[in-house]
C-alpha cells in the first residue's frame, strides 16, 4: 500500500512535482521539541517578518489544535495548524521559512494535513486567509470564496473565508473502526503502537480495551 497522501493530493490543484515526498516529510507535532520547533518557525515568519505581536500569534489555540510540521531532511522548514468543530475542520497559521517558499514543501504538507483530516472523517475544512493572498491560495488547493461572507480585520490585515471541501477518505475512522486503530498515537492509525503490544499481557487476549 503506498504511503503517500493520495486522497489529500486530490485537494491540491497541480501534481505533487517529482522526488516531492523523498526530499520532504510532514508529520503531526506529538512531542514538545517538535511544538518547539512549530513555534520558532511562526516566530520567526509572522512576528519578525510581519511584526504581529507575540499575544496575537500565540492566541491561546495552540494546545487544543493539531500542529503540522514539514522537514526538509532533518530541518523542519514550515508548519500549520488545524483545530477541529462539529461538521468542519479549520485550517491556519500555514507558514514556511523564506527560503523554502515557491517550492514542494508547501504541497507536502498541505496533502499530509488534508489527509489526516479526510482520516478523521472530515469533508469541509474552511480557513481566514488575508485577502491579498486568495490568489495565491485559490492556485494551491481546491477552494471557494464563503458565500455571503463579508471581509474582516485583523492583526492589521484584510482576511476573507474560504471554504475546502474535502474527498471521501476510503478508510475514513468511524466509530466502528478498530478500537486499537483508535487509541494508536494521532496520525499512525494503521501502525500497531504501545498499547497493541500490552494486549498479549491481558488474561483475556480477545478483549483489547
Amino acid at each position: 500500500m503506498s504511503n503517500r497522501p493520495q486522497t489529500g493530493e486530490r485537494v491540491l490543484c497541480r501534481p505533487m512535482p517529482d522526488g516531492a515526498f523523498d526530499r520532504y516529510k510532514a508529520r503531526p507535532v506529538r512531542s514538545l521539541e517538535d511544538y518547539q520547533k512549530m513555534v520558532s518557525i511562526r516566530a520567526a515568519v509572522f512576528m519578525a517578518e510581519q511584526a504581529c505581536p507575540y499575544e496575537e500569534e500565540f492566541d491561546g489555540n495552540d494546545l487544543c489544535a493539531t500542529h503540522f510540521l514539514v522537514f526538509d531532511g532533518p530541518h523542519a522548514v514550515g508548519t500549520l495548524r488545524m483545530r477541529w468543530f462539529a461538521g468542519f475542520a479549520k485550517l491556519e497559521r500555514v507558514v514556511l521559512l523564506r527560503g523554502q517558499r515557491g517550492r514542494p514543501a508547501l504541497q507536502v504538507i498541505l496533502a499530509e494535513a488534508f489527509e489526516y483530516a479526510t482520516r478523521k472523517g472530515y469533508r469541509l475544512m474552511i480557513a481566514q486567509i488575508q485577502a491579498r493572498l486568495w490568489p495565491v491560495w485559490s492556485r494551491t488547493f481546491r477552494c471557494r470564496l464563503a458565500a455571503g461572507r463579508s471581509r474582516f480585520w485583523f492583526s492589521d490585515f484584510e482576511y476573507i473565508e474560504i471554504e475546502i471541501p474535502l474527498p471521501e477518505h476510503p478508510r475514513a475512522l468511524t466509530p466502528d473502526s478498530d478500537p486499537m486503530a483508535m487509541i494508536r498515537p494521532e496520525g499512525n492509525w494503521d501502525a500497531p503502537g504501545v498499547l497493541d503490544a500490552s494486549v498479549a499481557r491481558s488474561e483475556k487476549p480477545d478483549v483489547a480495551a
